[in-house]
């Protein structure tokens, strides 16, 4: 989620200052993470950092150790569960009674991969994002078909079939490498309570025997037994934290939510947001008219009422004197009502500017050349051609950008102190097959020399949002993303990618 501090302008790493008014080079977008390349929002990742020379102590290393104990008691009942549920779905598939049970068992490995994350968590130090609950559609067939399609479950199935060998091997690798540095570190001490051998020239001894007649029965031999153990027990938290890490790689992949369901998700919300926030326009624009520009008029029809009268009883035949102060009386009316229809006129046309820019019915380079012309600061725009050149940008992607550039000059002038404004708009093309493709994108960057400082913040508890907050939502509903870089001092930048499309 992405969340700007509405008091300042937002992102992109600060110009050249050798070069006054330069915009940065554009910031090229993170590509989505997967399991074990980076950062995974799928991921809370809660493991402490042991150094290398106390890690057979570590808490963690036998945690991760136990866990390796704990995959393999469970691993037989998970594989079992698995092939169950195989052979008895492919064994049933002519009859609908069976499918509904075999749907079940598909939906019981839910509970399984929900163990298994529990694990995770508290003996790996890994919180995985649980997948999206499942919902029972309406209809027997529908739910019949939920139920044997759900891929979560059948995740969680491969997750408990390929655990058996993994715990298999892992465990022994794992207690071999324990075994053996706990051993060669302390062979010289039991070693006198072993049964004594005789070797090949007739001699007897007593410890370990490695190869053919060669005992650890002396002591350098007990020493460099020592050494061996030792290197053993420093390398067996490795072996241990790499088998667990392959086992978070499994949990994250398997059982987690796939990064295509996170995005859907994420689209929704934001979009579900847009939704809320149109609506919240909507009755504030309704507001606006009910308490502005509907009293202004209202005002101005019962000032027009009462010059008519005054002017029809000035025309009655009245006194001239009288009929006099009634013209006067009446032209002042008039004056009222005319300056109050102007200023609801204003406010008018400041609301339709909120709701559809005019300028904007003439492009998108038009409507920014006709913002800063308004603006009190000094704004220069520079409009890349190709932005228009292959046909005008979706509609909403046009808004978009509009109340972007809008947004982020007025922060420059309430909050930033800046002397001047630098816009630029260009237009990235994606090409395939040597042509044109569908996953254009237009890139846009707003640049002031303010006194910086903006950070990216999380809404607050309340859920509300404003300034870049909420325009940071706007930019996610149509699938973009808006980056903010103002280290203190300025210069503040921000880059918005939106599809040219939407």
């Amino acid at each position: 989620m992405i969340a700007v501090t509405p008091d300042q302008p937002g992102v992109v790493p600060p110009a050249d200052p050798a070069t006054p008014g330069a915009v940065p080079a554009a910031a090229t977008p993170a590509p989505a993470p997967v399991a074990g390349s980076g950062p995974d929002p799928r991921v809370v990742d809660h493991r402490e950092r042991v150094s290398f020379a106390r890690a057979p102590l570590a808490a963690r290393t036998w945690r991760e150790y136990g866990y390796l104990w704990l995959a393999l008691l469970l691993a037989p009942f998970a594989f079992t569960y698995t092939v169950f549920t195989i052979s008895f779905t492919a064994g049933i598939l002519v009859t609908v009674v069976g499918l509904v049970l075999s749907g079940a068992l598909v939906l019981g490995g839910r509970g399984w991969g929900a163990m298994y994350r529990g694990m995770a968590r508290s003996m790996l130090g890994v919180d995985v994002l649980a997948p999206a609950p499942y919902r029972r559609p309406h209809g027997f067939w529908r739910t019949l078909w939920k139920g044997l399609s759900d891929g979560t479950g059948w995740r969680a199935l491969l997750f408990g079939f390929v655990t058996l060998p993994l715990a298999i091997v892992s465990l022994t690798v794992s207690t071999v490498f324990l075994a053996v540095g706990l051993g060669g570190t302390t062979h010289w001490f039991w070693s006198r309570w072993l049964p004594l051998q005789q070797a090949g020239d007739g001699t007897w001894h007593r410890g370990a025997q490695l190869g053919t007649d060669w005992y650890v029965d002396t002591p350098v031999r007990q020493l460099g037994l020592v050494l061996v153990g030792a290197l053993f027990l420093w390398v067996w938290p490795h072996v241990t934290r790499a088998f667990a890490h392959l086992y978070r790689l499994l949990t994250v992949t398997l059982l987690g939510p796939t990064l295509a369901s996170l995005r859907v998700a994420d689209l929704e919300e934001s979009r579900g947001r847009t939704v809320d926030d149109a609506d919240a326009k909507l009755r504030r624009i309704e507001r606006d008219l009910h308490d502005g520009t509907q009293a202004r008029l209202v005002a101005v029809a019962m000032q027009l009422g009462e010059a008519k009268e005054l002017l029809r009883s000035g025309g009655d035949g009245a006194a001239d004197a009288g009929a006099g102060t009634d013209a006067v009386e009446a032209l002042a009316l008039v004056d009222q009502a005319h300056a109050s229809t102007k200023e609801a006129l204003v406010e008018l046309r400041e609301l339709a500017r909120g709701i559809h820019p005019p300028a904007l019915d003439d492009g998108l380079a038009v409507a920014l050349e006709t913002l800063a012309a308004r603006s009190p600061l000094p704004v220069t725009v520079d409009v890349d051609p190709a932005v228009e050149a292959s046909g005008r940008l979706a509609p909403a992607v046009e808004t978009i950008a509009y109340f972007c550039v809008a947004e982020l000059v007025t922060n420059a002038v309430k909050h930033a102190r800046a002397t001047g404004v630098y816009v630029l708009v260009e237009r990235q093309a994606a090409t395939q097959g040597g042509r044109r493709g569908t996953g254009d994108r237009v890139r846009l960057r707003v640049r002031d020399d303010g006194q910086g400082g903006a950070h990216v913040v999380q809404p607050g508890p309340d859920g509300q949002r404003s300034g870049l907050a909420g325009l940071a939502e706007r930019v996610r509903s149509v699938d973009g993303t808006l980056e903010l870089s103002s280290p203190v001092g300025g210069p503040t930048v921000v880059t918005v990618l939106l599809p040219a499309r939407g």
